[in-house]
């Protein structure tokens, strides 16, 4: 569906019937936690963020997670969270131009470059407005070498601007989800400070990865609400209400986005467009009507006059989406919901139910996760630390704290550990899905 086929969206939205209010989240602890960065000049301004997990085809507990740390660049690590590789974001290229900062990163297996069928780490660069892809090699991890090698092509083009003088004015690419469809790989990028989203078909250009954009959504930015009225999410002066968190269902081709003021659109692909979208859940704050204190910079919720149209099981923002792939469309779509550091969990299948929640906590071995930006999951065994399945969630305030340096990095927690918190325990289903072989 075209952008300007969605201009009576928001009147029309679709959302699911609410279920009762949950209990309060249940506790998790994480397995591991990768070296904590930190934002700042000695810590080459690193900022973990989102995570993905790289599956080796040949020994599943030698797989990787792949991190962004934005200006920072790009992290890899090994299950056991010891970083293996570093990756710097691309320098800026002049003086008064952005550098490149690396918000989101997904994974494309079996990607066909120069004739040779190769696993790819694409990556959205919000500095420089592209998308980089990160050719990984089997080989260099099984002979303990680097494993990831730039294969970007030098002509790709910004996603969003229209010149490289709207590069430098950063709304940029932020969000990433990547998916295939046969032979055909795909990834889903939305735009910093507004409320696009693009889809781009990624391509073979002599040995290195380009893209063309095959489809472009604009969500809605502002609703209508009971008694005529409508309402906009809070946001900084000229800002839209954006998303960041994505996945896509690797078999269905379904799109699950956090627009996070908001709350999670689930959005068809189909023959490489976006349908229409519907709103699944709302956020908590959902139609609170709010003020901009500009000596502070910064909204103020009128939480007094809050019409209750929200909903009650995610605190903005709403940040990482991740979805656990089940046999016959079971399974769950996870979403962070940031602003109580808690997870929101929702049937995969039928009307996405909604089925309780989860917070990562401390724990003997690691500290829990606050405001989580990026979140994935994987359901294969991955050797004897992660035997049925790995969660990884960013932590946004890693501790015990550096004095005050901003510390940052990504817990693995045991999926099988998740599903066992929840009351009636979720599924654990090592068999029916190999994200390798999804498309």
């Amino acid at each position: 569906m075209s952008a300007s086929a969605l201009t009576a969206l928001a009147a029309a939205l679709t959302v699911v019937t609410a279920v009762p209010a949950a209990p309060h989240p249940v506790p998790v602890t994480a397995r591991a936690e990768t070296p904590v960065v930190y934002d700042d000049e000695a810590g080459g301004n690193a900022n973990a963020d989102d995570p993905a997990v790289w599956v080796d085809p040949t020994r599943p507990g030698r797989s990787l997670v792949i991190g962004t740390l934005k200006e920072g660049g790009l992290d890899v690590y090994g299950l056991d969270g010891r970083r293996l590789q570093h990756l710097a974001a691309p320098p800026a290229p002049g003086a008064d131009a952005a550098p490149g900062r690396f918000n989101n990163v997904d994974l494309v297996y079996g990607f066909e470059l120069n004739g040779r069928r190769t696993d790819l780490a694409v990556v959205s660069d919000r500095g420089r407005d592209r998308i980089r892809a990160y050719a990984i090699d089997p080989a260099a991890v099984a002979a303990g070498r680097a494993p990831l090698r730039d294969v970007t092509a030098a002509d790709v083009a910004p996603v969003f601007a229209a010149s490289e003088a709207e590069v430098d004015e950063q709304t940029t690419s932020y969000g990433l989800a990547a998916y295939r469809d046969g032979d055909d790989a795909y990834v889903v990028v939305s735009q910093r400070e507004r409320s696009r989203l693009r889809l781009l078909e990624l391509e073979d250009r002599g040995g290195r990865v380009g893209y063309r954009t095959e489809s472009t959504l604009d969500l809605p930015t502002s609703f209508a609400l009971p008694g005529g009225t409508s309402w906009r999410p809070c946001a900084d002066p000229g800002e839209l209400p954006q998303v960041e968190g994505m996945a896509v269902d690797q078999e269905e081709h379904v799109l699950y986005a956090a627009q996070e003021a908001v709350g999670l659109w689930r959005v068809e692909l189909d023959d490489e467009e976006f349908e229409r979208p519907e709103l699944l859940d709302r956020v908590r704050e959902y139609g609170t009507p709010w003020t901009y204190d500009e000596v502070e910079e910064e909204c103020v919720l009128d939480t007094a006059h809050d019409p209750g149209l929200g909903g009650e099981h995610l605190s903005a923002d709403a940040e990482g989406v991740t979805v656990y792939h089940g046999a016959d469309g079971a399974g769950y779509v996870l979403a962070s919901s940031q602003g109580d550091d808690s997870f929101a969990v929702y049937a995969r299948e039928g009307d996405h139910a909604y089925l309780g929640s989860f917070a990562v906590t401390d724990g003997t071995a690691t500290d829990g996760v606050q405001h989580s930006d990026g979140a994935t999951v994987v359901n294969v065994p991955l050797g004897s630390a992660f035997p049925k399945g790995l969660l990884v969630t960013h932590d946004g305030e890693a501790t015990p704290a550096d004095g005050d340096r901003e510390g940052t990095n990504f817990k693995f927690t045991r999926w099988d550990a998740v599903a066992a918190a929840f009351p009636a325990p979720l599924t654990v289903d090592t068999r029916s899905f190999d994200p390798r072989d999804a498309d």
